[in-house]
């Protein structure tokens, strides 16, 4: 089996994008040359085999319906084993490299990294709210630094929702009362490749309601500069939100009575 390590170098892991593309890439190319292959193979022996109306030599094998051909070790029995023995060799191949590379993308390098960023998603009717390490919290749009690994706990404060992203190949359940976790990396080359942020869609992949339609989000992906600078003014605004509540800012009992009670 393909081992996981093979995936990553030090702290540079292998997006599930970059992933998810190369099996693509390598079932395509893969089976494209078979094809390729058997229906050339089927073609010619179509055209040597076809029947032009003289009498067939004597050494010709004919096959008999419900018959094996495997004819006393004849050139039959050859060709049966030989092409049974490549199909299985190529098959079990890909399963075993298919199966190896999967569990990459479920599992994640080995090793955790202390840059690695764990963020708590929550879905609702009908949007998700990310919440930071540091407490912050966001609506619709997820920060995120590139070239780190970002791991996210995803649940869900209503009804089942479902949190993906088609681009960065990524889908996770988000179900009330439990966490199910994914994990996602974009590069710098392919922020530098989108004019220095990208972007990317979120969806809710499990039909929710009414708005289901509506619930859609954005990743954002920034330098590591840009993004330590976004996140250290998140942990100032927090700050001043606690010495602001912490001096007799706060909403009195009372209005938090009122604003919580049923009209």
């Amino acid at each position: 089996m393909i081992d996981p390590v093979i995936l990553q170098q030090g702290s540079d892991w292998r997006a599930q994008a970059e992933v998810f593309d190369e099996i693509f890439f390598i079932f395509l190319a893969l089976g494209t040359l078979v094809g390729t292959i058997v229906v050339a193979y089927t073609l010619w022996n179509v055209y040597k085999y076809r029947d032009d109306g003289s009498e067939p030599k004597e050494d010709f094998d004919a096959p008999v319906v419900g018959e094996l051909p495997t004819g006393q070790g004849g050139p039959k029995a050859k060709k049966l084993f030989l092409s049974f023995g490549l199909s299985a060799i190529v098959v079990i191949s890909l399963v075993v490299y298919a199966y190896g590379i999967l569990l990459y993308v479920e599992e994640g390098p080995d090793t955790a990294d202390e840059s690695d960023i764990e963020i708590l998603v929550e879905g609702y009717q009908f949007g998700w709210e990310y919440e930071y390490p540091n407490g912050h919290t966001t609506t619709g749009e997820m920060v995120v630094p590139a070239d780190h690994r970002v791991n996210l706990d995803v649940t869900s404060r209503d009804v089942w929702h479902n949190f993906g992203s088609s681009e960065l190949r990524i889908k996770s359940d988000a179900i009330p009362g439990e966490t199910s976790e994914v994990w996602f990396s974009v590069s710098s080359e392919e922020v530098e490749a989108q004019g220095g942020e990208a972007t990317y869609r979120v969806e809710c992949f499990e039909l929710c309601g009414a708005g289901h339609s509506a619930m859609t989000g954005q990743i954002t992906v920034l330098p590591q500069d840009e993004w330590e600078e976004w996140y250290a003014g998140t942990q100032s605004e927090n700050t001043s939100n606690i010495e602001t509540t912490s001096a007799g800012n706060a909403p009195s009992v009372d209005n938090a009575i009122i604003r919580g009670a049923p009209t």
